[in-house]
């Protein structure tokens, strides 16, 4: 396979020809926990081979007998859903660009809407345990860009920065490296500086707005450079040549807010951030292409 067809998505007849039944997907669920050559868990021989057990999502080791559940600890352990069903919602997932909604899921795959939604959000705790849990920036010219966004709700009145009723989120994004968003109860430095300090390695180049939370950076080690929205200043150049802006969050900002309102109406503040998280797994792993649908499986 070479590169290029490696790191495009999979197209439905693709999908459909990889994985036409649930044996096939039993089949790649065990390739990607184990393999079908690996050290037995019970009577310890190395590189023993596993063979499929009939009408049971099972294997057995050659030597010893021993069964091994591939479904079993993952979400598709206990769920009367078939496995196709599961992989072609996962499908869904990788391959959008706008997320994909509860409703969709029901339509699309025929299941209740109950259903539809609790797949979706199971999704997404897979595309949160499988996205970088690391620290961000760290390296020599390590660079991150942070800006915060409010989503959801209604600004009532002239709202200033923030609003009731809306979500305030955190973006920060490494160039060249990884997106990570958190929920923020509000804007203040002491918010602001918790999750600071919980995800960026220290030492890194901090780019900003003005807004004047952001003094949580200055001190600490980290050069900070901002650009003034106030002034319609979008990119500033500092002494050392580093470029400061945020304009790779902003346009983040605007694809999950359209997003957001085309494929879900409105998200609750209490599963935003899985919602979130969602759009920063395919962001931080775009490149990778069929790939991305095996990670998702791995991590499950």
């Amino acid at each position: 396979m070479d590169k290029k067809h490696h790191t495009r998505k999979m197209n439905v007849r693709e999908f459909f020809k990889r994985f036409p039944d649930d044996a096939a997907c039993l089949e790649h669920i065990m390739s990607v926990r184990y393999g079908h050559r690996h050290t037995c868990g019970k009577c310890g021989v190395v590189d023993a081979t596993f063979h499929r057990l009939e009408n049971r999502k099972a294997y057995a080791c050659s030597h010893c007998g021993d069964n091994l559940y591939p479904c079993a600890g993952t979400i598709f352990e206990k769920s009367r859903t078939p496995l196709t069903v599961w992989f072609y919602a996962i499908f869904l997932f990788v391959s959008t660009r706008h997320g994909v909604s509860g409703m969709e899921l029901h339509r699309q795959l025929g299941v209740t809407r109950k259903t539809g939604y609790r797949m979706g959000m199971q999704i997404r705790q897979l595309m949160t345990k499988a996205d970088y849990q690391g620290l961000l920036g760290g390296m020599d010219e390590a660079q991150v860009e942070i800006d915060e966004a409010y989503v959801g709700g209604r600004r009532k009145g002239k709202a200033g920065r923030g609003a009731e009723g809306k979500t305030v989120v955190m973006g920060m994004w490494e160039r060249n490296g990884f997106l990570r968003c958190k929920v923020v109860p509000n804007a203040s430095q002491l918010s602001l500086r918790t999750e600071f300090k919980a995800n960026i390695a220290p030492g890194t180049v901090i780019s900003t707005d003005e807004w004047r939370g952001y003094s949580l950076v200055i001190g600490d080690g980290h050069a900070h450079g901002t650009v003034c929205h106030g002034r319609g200043e979008y990119v500033n150049f500092d002494d050392a040549g580093y470029r400061h802006d945020t304009n790779s969050l902003e346009s983040f900002w605007r694809l999950f807010k359209a997003s957001v309102r085309g494929t879900h109406v409105q998200i609750s503040k209490g599963k935003a951030e899985a919602y979130l998280n969602e759009f920063t797994f395919r962001q931080n792993h775009r490149e990778m292409g069929q790939s991305m649908f095996d990670v998702l499986l791995a991590a499950a």
